[in-house]
């Protein structure tokens, strides 16, 4: 069974960086893919990025892209997310998940790491 574990949110500025992880332990690691989700208050959980993780192909969210970027060290199973240009509606409590095989849905959620972006 694998677990997960979000960290690296915190309270930060406009304009500043961050680099969130997701550390994956457990039995074997080798997902289709590993996506990063987010959901703000009052609001959806919605799609930020994703990670082919046998292949390393990327995509983002129109929102994010440009300025987030998904990446992974398979030695540590850890999938990170690369924050740079932060803005206020980035503020949000930031998830990963697991997509184990192509067409599978998400599953294997961590618990999430909250990012606040001031102005």
């Amino acid at each position: 069974q694998v677990e997960l574990l979000e960290s690296g949110g915190g309270l930060v500025q406009a304009g500043d960086s961050l680099r969130l992880s997701c550390a994956a332990s457990g039995s074997t690691f080798n997902p289709f893919a590993v996506g990063w989700f987010r959901q703000a208050p009052g609001k959806e959980r919605k799609f930020v990025a994703a990670l082919r993780y046998r292949t390393g192909d990327e995509y983002y969210s129109d929102s994010v892209k440009g300025r987030f970027t998904i990446s992974s060290d398979n030695v540590k199973n850890t999938v990170y997310l690369q924050m740079n240009n932060l803005r206020p509606e980035d503020t949000a409590l930031y998830y990963c998940a697991i997509q184990p095989e192509v067409g599978n849905p998400y599953d294997h959620w961590g618990q999430g790491t909250q990012v606040t972006v001031s102005s």
